[in-house]
């Protein structure tokens, strides 16, 4: 099923004809639980990988022992919440049954767990380029693949991340499994499989980017017209390829190629809803139905949460597709 944006509340260009020249495409990547393949471009879905080449994994968890979850257990946590967040219920009622409760329960605590080697890297999303339209990357590439370590690293509490460009024709005896690591240390850092339904909008820079007199000019236009330019008209929420950077609780900061200085773009934002109580008016217009984006039909079941439930924005060089790319959290 496709999801369309519905059109945006004002046409801010009419009365700001200097965000004209600022607009960007970004797609929509708009997750939703399903069975992709391969062959599909996907969240949390199997990664087109050659047999051949090494499943890359992490190396600062090397050793017989971790505290984490174990994957199996994080999914049947999952699936009883979903099975019981669906069912009727009377008002004041238990969510869960208590053996379902117990089960949750244990299911959720952190527990040492043996990883023989270091963690495998765990695929969180994969693009086809005939899928996503302009889908940024190297001259020949048309397959975009994302990884992370299920860890949380450095004083960021950001997952380690890999990514891969290639052209899916040359993958001429892919991976039949991938290895799949025996403990999680982060239970968000395991997507569940989700289809997309790439939808290609136009969004303008976040306020903290724009000069100040403008987007004060912006503020107390949409004050008056009932809009607000941040949530309505500026940056699209959820998981998206390119565009503009999503800023949100922090201001901008310099961000710079650490390989040669040179300026960088965004790649792909991975986030766990399509929108929030601010975003709602990018809610698709066949999920009108859906007042809560956590929910699964709403696209909130990927269970991609960064960090206390934000975003996490990858960024890539401008000068060169070699160069190391750039992490952020908002």
């Amino acid at each position: 099923m496709v999801r369309t944006t519905p059109p945006r509340p004002a046409d801010v260009t009419m009365d700001f004809p200097e965000l004209v020249p600022l607009a960007r495409t970004t797609v929509r990547l708009h997750p939703r639980a399903g069975a992709p393949t391969a062959a599909d471009s996907s969240i949390g879905g199997p990664l087109l990988w050659p047999s051949g080449e090494p499943w890359p994994t992490c190396p600062e968890h090397v050793g017989p022992w971790h505290l984490g979850y174990a994957p199996d257990d994080v999914r049947l946590r999952r699936r009883i919440l979903a099975e019981a967040w669906s069912r009727p219920r009377a008002a004041g009622a238990d969510l869960l049954t208590e053996e379902e409760r117990a089960v949750v329960d244990r299911a959720g605590e952190e527990t040492r767990i043996s990883q023989d080697g270091p963690v495998p890297m765990v695929p969180v999303a994969q693009l086809y380029a005939a899928d996503v339209p302009g889908l940024p990357g190297p001259r020949g590439a048309d397959l975009l693949q994302f990884l992370w370590c299920p860890f949380d690293h450095d004083e960021d509490y950001l997952p380690r991340t890999e990514l891969r460009w290639r052209t899916a024709a040359e993958v001429s005896d892919p991976l039949a499994a991938a290895p799949r690591p025996s403990v999680l240390g982060n239970d968000d850092y395991l997507p569940e499989p989700c289809v997309l339904h790439p939808e290609p909008v136009t969004e303008y820079p976040a306020p903290h980017e724009l000069p100040e007199d403008l987007a004060g000019r912006l503020r107390a236009w949409g004050k008056r017209r009932g809009v607000v330019y941040q949530y309505d008209l500026g940056v699209a929420p959820g998981c998206k390829a390119a565009g503009h950077a999503p800023w949100s609780f922090s201001d901008p900061s310099p961000m710079a190629c650490a390989e040669c200085g040179s300026g960088l773009l965004p790649l792909l934002t991975i986030d766990g809803r399509e929108w929030d109580g601010g975003s709602k008016s990018w809610r698709p217009v066949e999920d009108s139905h859906a007042a809560d984006p956590s929910l699964p039909d709403a696209g909130g079941d990927t269970h991609l949460n960064i960090g206390r439930g934000y975003s996490l924005q990858l960024y890539v060089c401008a000068a060169s597709w070699e160069h190391p790319h750039v992490r952020n959290m908002q």
